[in-house]
This record gives C-alpha cells, structure tokens and sequence, in this order.
C-alpha cells in the first residue's frame, strides 16, 4: 500500500470518528476497494478506556490505522462495557475494510445486532 492510500485512510477513519460523535445513525459511504487489502494483514488490539471500559485500534500490516476509545457512531466518549464487546465491533470493522468499505462506518442497528448498545 503506498503511503499517500495509508494516509488517506487514516485521514478518513479519522474523520468518520469525530463526525459519527454527533450524529446516532451514520450514513454508509459508498464502498472503495483497496488495491492489496487480500494481501495486507489486518487486525485489531483491544484497549483500556476511561473508568474500566475497553476500545479498540485497527492495524493495517502491524501499524496502527485508528484507535477507538469509545463506540463508534454513538453520541458521547463512553466506551464499552467489556473487553467481549469492543472485540465484536473491531472484528466487524474488519470485515467492512476487507469487504473494501473504507471508511467502515457503522450504524446503531449494526450496534444494537451486536447486542453492544440498546436499542
């Protein structure tokens, strides 16, 4: 992957962060395809948040491509409740990006299937 097609990811999962912050339903962007996501290595670390909760960062190729400290899409800094429950949404936010959808953006109805938030 070159560098400008790393930095534009970053840049978008950056932004698709803070803009979901405000808003409970995020609008899908219509799906790009990475040129070598079948031979990049994705994966995902579980991290420590704020008053015993868990987020999580995703890795392209061993090197940090965002880092989540609270639910995605929803209103608020809080986290999740367990370690269980940031790894459910990491997993699908890797599936969305190997499935070429970047930024991989999630709604509450995705969250609420996960069983992460409450309807």
């Amino acid at each position: 992957m070159t560098k400008s097609c790393k930095l534009f990811i970053v840049f978008c999962l950056s932004f698709a962060s803070f803009h979901s912050m405000a808003q409970d339903k995020i609008t899908p962007a219509p799906p790009l395809k990475l040129s070598n996501a079948d031979k990049q290595k994705i994966s995902y670390n579980i991290i420590e948040a704020p008053e015993k909760t868990f987020g999580f960062e995703i890795l392209v190729d061993g090197k940090s491509i965002t880092h989540q400290p609270s639910k995605p899409g929803r209103a608020g800094i809080r986290a999740f409740d367990t370690q269980q429950d940031a790894e459910k949404v990491a997993q699908l936010v890797i599936q969305k990006m190997k499935n070429g959808e970047i930024p991989p953006t999630l709604s509450s109805e995705e969250m609420i299937k996960l069983k992460v938030i409450k309807p």
